[in-house]
């Protein structure tokens, strides 16, 4: 019996590994105390990519039903995620001319950190989210929001309600759906003759060059380069016809999509400079993504080296940003109590939680303040400046940040 997956998008056999990464829980189900004692899932963590498309994924060995029920990311707990946010929206406004008799669709729309910036400019708008918690903090701001799944069923219930949206707008929603091809006919089907779609996802080539292996785990079920999207989103009618580059999640691209019959908006320069690029790089050749596995290994051993002595010493070190992301380096890792004592987030949901796998409690980052850590482990490294910024007071007592990623590096509270 031939138990080799197939490829979510084009169904031919994954027989290349990019990288293992062993077994690991869901990166974002924080546990309350009293599941500490109850089993927890552990499941494979293995990037395959696909010799003919070339998207990198991993098996759904979880639905998004489990993933996103208890679902604790709220994105607008970010500052500089909400500073993108309405910069994109002054943007599209003024580029794509959208008025009070405009639709705006945001799919997976979370907590209404972006649609509430098009509320504020009397711009109708509707979010889809699967996350009830979250969505309900979206209504709170305004936000009208529906809890479901989007995929072509929904989009086709949209449509016989007389609903077509100029702007749909997707942003690190597209790597979280296992039906890749089923959810991108839907964005086609309720897509308005002349309208725009604009997705963001963070770009595999800079996952693979900048060795940022904590951004799997099984919520993100695919990988994306501009060569394999353009061919998923082609197969729906859709035409990517502009990409712009974007310092976000560690270096994401936005794709400007129209339908293949609208003629009205030409394919700019920057998409086949890109293409270019990418094929440059190696982007069709399997030997590229095989040699990331090594690469991995190695930041392992490196941070793993570096806790291990400074522990010795006798340093204390805390973690700051429980992100979903950083519980792939912990569990990974290997690290737990035995190496930092607590970490802290501003997301009060996550307050009195612990991390997935390895068990971490999670305080407000007043922690810090109060117990002076020698180092503070920043998991969101994305964000490190920020984070960085906020916590400049840890000079105070001589603390240094610890970064983990693409290489280790310290930095004083001063360096900010």
């Amino acid at each position: 019996m031939d138990m080799t997956p197939a490829c979510r998008h084009c169904g031919s056999p994954l027989e290349t590994t990019m990288v293992d990464l062993g077994t690991s829980p869901l990166c974002e189900r924080f546990l309350r105390p009293e599941q500490l004692n109850d089993m927890e899932p552990f499941y494979p963590l293995h990037v395959r990519v696909c010799g003919v498309c070339f998207l990198a994924q991993v098996d759904e060995y979880v639905g998004p039903a489990e993933i996103f029920d208890d679902y604790t990311y709220y994105s607008s707990y970010s500052t500089a995620w909400l500073e993108h946010a309405r910069h994109y929206v002054d943007l599209a406004i003024e580029r794509f001319g959208l008025t009070p008799e405009s639709a705006v669709l945001e799919i997976a729309s979370n907590d209404g950190y972006l649609l509430q910036y098009f509320v504020e400019g009397d711009i109708p708008v509707l979010g889809i989210d699967p996350a009830t918690e979250v969505a309900a903090a979206a209504e709170l701001r305004g936000v009208p929001t529906m809890v479901a799944f989007f995929d072509l069923a929904l989009a086709e219930k949209l449509v016989a309600e007389g609903y077509r949206a100029d702007l749909i707008v997707g942003n690190n929603v597209l790597a979280q759906v296992p039906g890749i091809n089923d959810f991108v006919q839907g964005v086609a089907a309720v897509l308005a003759p002349d309208g725009v779609a604009t997705f963001e996802f963070p770009h595999l080539i800079k996952l693979i060059d900048e060795n940022q292996f904590d951004t799997i785990y099984h919520e993100h079920f695919s990988y994306f380069s501009l060569t394999t999207s353009r061919r998923i989103f082609g197969a729906a009618g859709l035409v990517v016809y502009d990409v712009e580059e974007l310092w976000t999640h560690g270096g994401s691209l936005r794709v400007y999509l129209r339908h293949e019959s609208d003629d009205s908006k030409p394919i700019k320069r920057s998409v086949d400079a890109l293409l270019r690029r990418e094929r440059e790089w190696g982007v069709e050749d399997l030997a590229t993504y095989a040699a990331f596995g090594a690469g991995v290994e190695s930041t392992k051993r490196k941070l793993m080296s570096f806790l291990i002595e400074a522990k010795n010493e006798g340093k204390r070190i805390a973690i700051y940003g429980a992100a979903g992301k950083g519980n792939t380096l912990l569990n990974y890792c290997g690290i737990r109590t035995d190496f930092v004592e607590f970490a802290c987030d501003r997301n009060p949901f996550k307050h009195g939680r612990f991390t997935p796998g390895t068990h971490i409690p999670i305080h407000p980052p007043e922690r810090i303040t109060e117990t002076k850590p020698d180092y503070v482990l920043i998991l969101p490294w994305n964000l490190k400046d920020e984070i960085m910024s906020q916590l400049d007071y840890i000079s105070e007592w001589g603390g240094r940040f610890i970064v983990p990623i693409p290489e280790v590096a310290v930095y004083s509270g001063s360096e900010t």
